[in-house]
């Protein structure tokens, strides 16, 4: 059986920021996202008579150098299930790739479920997340949709996502303001790596997410919009605050992620709901309700010529198509 699996991004609003198993991804914290509908991942998985892997991204064929990262995975899920097949994989991502969109989460979590589908593994979707976090931490939570906790495990059958609210009733959408959608110079996986060795406020940050979980899932459950923003930015800040006092010290910021957050803070003075959440990258994604959305693009499209908004909404889990 071939079908293609389509993995939907997702925005940490509490962030995963350090891991304590480098090989198999578990984190030291606990982390909490919401899945957008707009930046997907379509990857189909066909088993080759071949005793090499091919990867197409994009509809290119990838060189080894290129898809090293992929091809350790396919390895690693080879030893899972006790297979030798090898495959095709066509992937075809609708994702700024290393621009801050997890563009990773959506890839390997579409890549699990094709092989899982291709295999007929007949994963449970707590398997499937365990099977995505291999290849990308934050793949874990895009096999869900909605609101999904990602819970750290100390092994890997513990670390793997669970839903929150998949349906939420709440009225929230994403504004993403794209500033960049070059490739980051320092990538997510070094740049917690140094956060996680020299910053010194790194304790207090894992202190920090294992009460912001607790309150954000409470805000959730009370439909509390207002609370969801203000912690969201917070831990954000709080997490690029580590990137900030690592030694050496090195930031994803460009100076318009600086000045898109004064301008949301302009925003709210007003009266206006805008709360922004960054990622590992400079683009901003700004919390807003369907109200406040429109209000929100036209301030910054004003005062910023060069970026590009683009609006999502609540996402779905993984599909088939």
């Amino acid at each position: 059986m071939t079908r293609t699996a389509r993995a939907y991004t997702n925005i940490a609003l509490i962030k995963y920021w350090g891991k304590k198993d480098q090989q198999l991804k578990l984190p030291y914290t606990n982390s909490l996202s919401l899945t957008l509908d707009r930046f997907y991942t379509d990857t189909k998985a066909t088993i080759i008579d071949s005793d090499q892997d091919v990867v197409y991204l994009n509809n290119k064929l990838l060189d080894a150098s290129q898809n090293k990262r992929i091809l350790n995975y396919l390895t690693t899920v080879r030893k899972f299930y006790s297979f030798n097949d090898h495959f095709q994989i066509d992937s075809v991502n609708h994702v700024p790739t290393s621009a801050g969109f997890a563009s990773s989460a959506s890839g390997f979590s579409a890549l699990a479920a094709a092989i899982s589908e291709t295999k007929q593994l007949n994963l449970s979707r707590r398997e499937l997340s365990i099977l995505a976090r291999n290849g990308s931490g934050s793949a874990s939570r895009s096999i869900y949709g909605g609101f999904v906790e990602w819970q750290a495990g100390h092994d890997n059958e513990s670390s793997f996502a669970v839903p929150i609210d998949e349906t939420p009733e709440i009225d929230l959408s994403l504004l993403s303001v794209v500033i960049n959608k070059h490739s980051k110079k320092i990538s997510s996986t070094v740049g917690m790596e140094n956060s996680v060795k020299t910053s010194p406020f790194y304790p207090n940050w894992v202190t920090l997410v294992t009460s912001e979980i607790k309150e954000i899932k409470q805000a959730i459950a009370q439909k509390d919009l207002q609370k969801i923003g203000e912690i969201s930015e917070h831990n954000a800040m709080s997490m690029h605050a580590l990137t900030l006092s690592a030694d050496p010290s090195f930031t994803y910021f460009a100076p318009e992620t600086i000045r898109i957050i004064q301008l949301i803070q302009e925003l709210r003075q007003k009266g206006i709901f805008a709360y922004a959440t960054i990622d590992a990258g400079p683009n901003v994604k700004i919390i807003c309700t369907k109200e406040s959305l429109a209000l929100v693009q036209e301030y910054i499209e004003q005062q910023l010529s060069d970026v590009t908004c683009v609006v999502a909404n609540i996402g779905p889990g993984i599909q088939y198509v």
